[in-house]
């Protein structure tokens, strides 16, 4: 139903995920409450979700207008579906090959205030967690929704400039108890 973005992306990232064990262990794994990334079904069910965004977003009259200029990257999709699988408690597949945050926050930058476009965003967000086939767990998209706020709100930090956002920003991380700090 969607495509998957270059082949070698979406196979370093999802290599990069096998492994992922718990610092304890598999054993303590097995005993530990999964992550936001396990519970919405790893980085396939973000890169359906991150398309399933998309496509809510170009038909909306308000959302579509960030992605009507040219210059976005060609794997766009499959690079957000990394980054919100490490920022949800993944492989850190994004900030080993593609860039950190403050490489993101650049992106985002210097576009000046956008309310509206930002909770029209979110709204297309959130139905989309029903285009995405992820799971009906209340509890799950419910955190979905909330990264997804916050997330929305950190990239707009900066609306001056890209020249404003610090270097070597660490990728924010969101858990079952919202912003991981430190």
């Amino acid at each position: 139903m969607f495509a998957t973005g270059s082949p070698r992306l979406v196979a370093r990232t999802r290599a990069a995920g096998a492994g992922l064990v718990a610092a304890g262990g598999e054993d303590e794994h097995r005993h530990m409450e999964p992550t936001i990334f396990e519970a919405v079904g790893g980085y396939d069910a973000l890169l359906r979700l991150a398309h399933a965004w998309h496509e809510r977003c170009l038909a909306d009259p308000v959302a579509s207008h960030p992605f009507g200029h040219p210059g976005q990257h060609p794997d766009h999709l499959a690079r957000l579906a990394a980054y919100w699988a490490e920022a949800l408690g993944g492989p850190a597949g994004y900030t080993a090959a593609m860039g950190d945050h403050s490489h993101v926050l650049r992106l985002h930058a210097g576009n000046g205030e956008h309310h509206e476009l930002d909770e029209r965003a979110i709204a297309c967000f959130d139905a989309a967690l029903d285009d995405a086939d992820l799971p009906d767990d209340a509890r799950l998209r419910t955190s979905l929704s909330d990264y997804f706020r916050w997330g929305t709100a950190l990239m707009a930090t900066h609306p001056e400039t890209p020249d404003d956002v610090p270097a070597a920003l660490p990728l924010p991380h969101w858990s079952w108890d919202g912003p991981v700090s430190g």
